[in-house]
Parts: C-alpha cells; sequence; structure tokens
C-alpha cells in the first residue's frame, strides 16, 4: 500500500474515515466531493484529477446516489483501475457497476463492517467483498487492498450477503427505531439488566449509522420479508398473552402455551452454571494477559518509531503465525483456529503501535 494511489469519491463520515486509515498506511490519498468541503491533504480540483492514475476507486456515495457517482467518473475508468462500493446493500450496487462499467472496468462489491466509531474504539475490521463472475481478478486486488488495512475478508455472493444483512442488520436497526419511537427506557433512574444489551445495540445503531435507516430498509430486497417475519412473531406472542389474560383477583392463567416459552439456557444443567464461573474466570486471566501484551507492543512501537522503522514486519509476522498456530496442535487445538486469533491480536497491536 505504500505510495499506491487511492482515490475517495465521497467525503461523508466513512469516506473521511477511509482516507485517514489509508493514509495511516502510507498510501497516497486523494478525495473529492461535489457537495461536502474536503480536508486540504486530500483535496484535488475535480473527479478528472480524483481518478487519473489512481490503482483503486472507492465510491462513497449513499446507496441510492451510487448509479450517478460512478457515471460522473465513467469517462475517466481504464481498464487498469479497479472500482468498489462500500454500501450495507450489495445487489442494487453490483448491478449498478455492471451495467456501468461491465467488462470494461474491473469492479467489485464490498461492504466494509466498519465504521468511524469502531474504528476509534479499535475494534477488529471486517469487510465483505461480493466478486462479479466478469472480473475474477478483481478479488484477488480487493483482498490485499483491505488486508493492508488489516481487514480480515469474508467473500459472498451479494444476494446471498443481502440476504444475510436483512436477518440482522436490517432488524436491528428496525427494533432500534421502535424501541426509539416509544421512548423505551428513556429518563429512567434504573433499567434491568437484561435491558442493557438492548440499550446498546440502539446507542451503537444511533452513533455509527443511523442515518442509515431508511437505505438499509428500502434498497435491501429481503428485508420487507424479514420484518414482516418479525412482526408476525411479535403480534403470534402479543395474541397468546391476551388470551392468556385473566381479569384482576381472579386466579392465574395457565402460561403453560408453548407461545409464551423463552427457553433458559442453565435450567437443566447446574453443572453449566459452575463450568461457565471457570470458563469466566480464565478469560478475566486471558485479559490480564492480553494487556501485558499491548504493554510489550507499546514499547516496541516506541522502539520503532524511534529508529525510523516501520510497523509492520511480514516476515516476522508469518512466522509468528506459524509458530503460535504449531503450538496450539501441540496441545490439541486446530491450528487453524489459534492462527486466526493471532491474526486477530496481531492486527490489535499494530493498530496499538501506530496510535
Amino acid at each position: 500500500m505504500q505510495g499506491e494511489v487511492a482515490a475517495i469519491l465521497g467525503f461523508g463520515r466513512f469516506g473521511r474515515a477511509l482516507c485517514e486509515l489509508l493514509d495511516e498506511r502510507g498510501a497516497e490519498v486523494r478525495a473529492w466531493d461535489p457537495h461536502l468541503p474536503v480536508e486540504p491533504r486530500f483535496a484535488v480540483a475535480d473527479r478528472g484529477a480524483l481518478v487519473a492514475g489512481a490503482a483503486t476507486v472507492v465510491v462513497c456515495a449513499p446507496i441510492a446516489a451510487t448509479r450517478d457517482a460512478i457515471a460522473s467518473i465513467r469517462p475517466y475508468l481504464s481498464g487498469a483501475q479497479l472500482v468498489m462500493d462500500v454500501g450495507s446493500v450489495k445487489l442494487g450496487p453490483a448491478a449498478v457497476m455492471d451495467e456501468l462499467l461491465g467488462d470494461a472496468v474491473p469492479w467489485i462489491a464490498t461492504h466494509p463492517l466498519f465504521g468511524p466509531s469502531s474504528l476509534a474504539r479499535g475494534e477488529p475490521q471486517r469487510v465483505v467483498l461480493c466478486p462479479s463472475p466478469r472480473h475474477p481478478e478483481a478479488l484477488a486486488r480487493a483482498r490485499r487492498f483491505f488486508t493492508a488495512l488489516d481487514c480480515s475478508v469474508i467473500e459472498q455472493s451479494a444476494d446471498a450477503h443481502d440476504q444475510a444483512m436483512a436477518q440482522t442488520h436490517a432488524l436491528a436497526f428496525f427494533i432500534a427505531k421502535g424501541l426509539i419511537d416509544i421512548g423505551a427506557g428513556e429518563d429512567l433512574a434504573f433499567v434491568p439488566p437484561s435491558f442493557h444489551a438492548i440499550a446498546n445495540a440502539v446507542e451503537s445503531v444511533r452513533e455509527d449509522a443511523g442515518h442509515l435507516f431508511f437505505a438499509i430498509q428500502h434498497d435491501n430486497p429481503h428485508a420487507p420479508a424479514a420484518r414482516r417475519a418479525l412482526v408476525d412473531a411479535l403480534q403470534n406472542v402479543d395474541d397468546h398473552l391476551a388470551q392468556a389474560a385473566v381479569a384482576p383477583g381472579q386466579p392465574g392463567a395457565d402460561v403453560a402455551d408453548p407461545a409464551l416459552e423463552i427457553p433458559e439456557l442453565t435450567a437443566a444443567a447446574p453443572e453449566l452454571l459452575e463450568t461457565r464461573d471457570h470458563i469466566d474466570a480464565l478469560d478475566r486471566e486471558l485479559v490480564e494477559l492480553l494487556a501485558r501484551r499491548v504493554q510489550l507492543s507499546r514499547r516496541a512501537g516506541a522502539v520503532k518509531a524511534a529508529r525510523g522503522l516501520v510497523v509492520r514486519d511480514p516476515a516476522r509476522e508469518r512466522a509468528l503465525l506459524e509458530s503460535r498456530a504449531g503450538w496450539g496442535r501441540e496441545r490439541g487445538l486446530e491450528g487453524v483456529a489459534v492462527r486466526e486469533l493471532f491474526e486477530l491480536i496481531l492486527r490489535h497491536s499494530r493498530g496499538v503501535q501506530r496510535r
């Protein structure tokens, strides 16, 4: 990535964050936005200057504006460049790129599963790549691009991606919108622990991507069916609760209705509680060890900075991952799983050293 030219079309919240991420990795970053001001260090005069000589062109436009954004730069693109979008819905943008870029310009639909807030918290970065049969080589290029940004890569078809997002992303936003609209949990002195996780989910939606609500619901073709299934399920529960209701002062209703049961994870296995207590204690030890490792990473980063060395040492990382996988196999663990775990640890360590 060092010295590679990356063009970012769109300087909204994600476009700005991506520019900064690329700049940290040593890329030559250019950005242009027809509506928003761009930081002077990234700004170029026009679309032509943005695209000229760029190896990768990333379209950070709202989903509804994808067609106009790509059409506006199409005259400046060549077959040597790679075009990617970063929307949270993939079928629509993939169809637009297929129509406007076709065989002439390599393209791939992508969905980075991170944003400005998650980057600030130092959370692991993942990205979904939805390749096109027209451009099989684009998958390898996009993988290299995001791997250089310390992202783990997931490959899916655009349709499979949108189905998964309808069941997760779209429903999370749908539920959050409903809870916000009824003011659930607001202005209360306390809430029960069971509500904490829900409140955290709502807050996460609001701080990182609340502005995407309509696009996630409207542009994902699988979202309406997911919403309807949830609404139907809730209506069914509400109907059963109404049937089980009793008048004040009357004996309690029979609530043995299977529709009103929520399976309890630990009711049938007291040993599971004890086992989980042991796991919690071990996890605390692991966190303490990770904290000690981070301190050592900071020390290594300070030494590298003082000597003018780059943060990343690919040869050492490869050797480290192989050795840790080997240690895992010696203990009866899956080497691949141990390797993936240490890849996450290394990504975090690199972030600590860069900061």
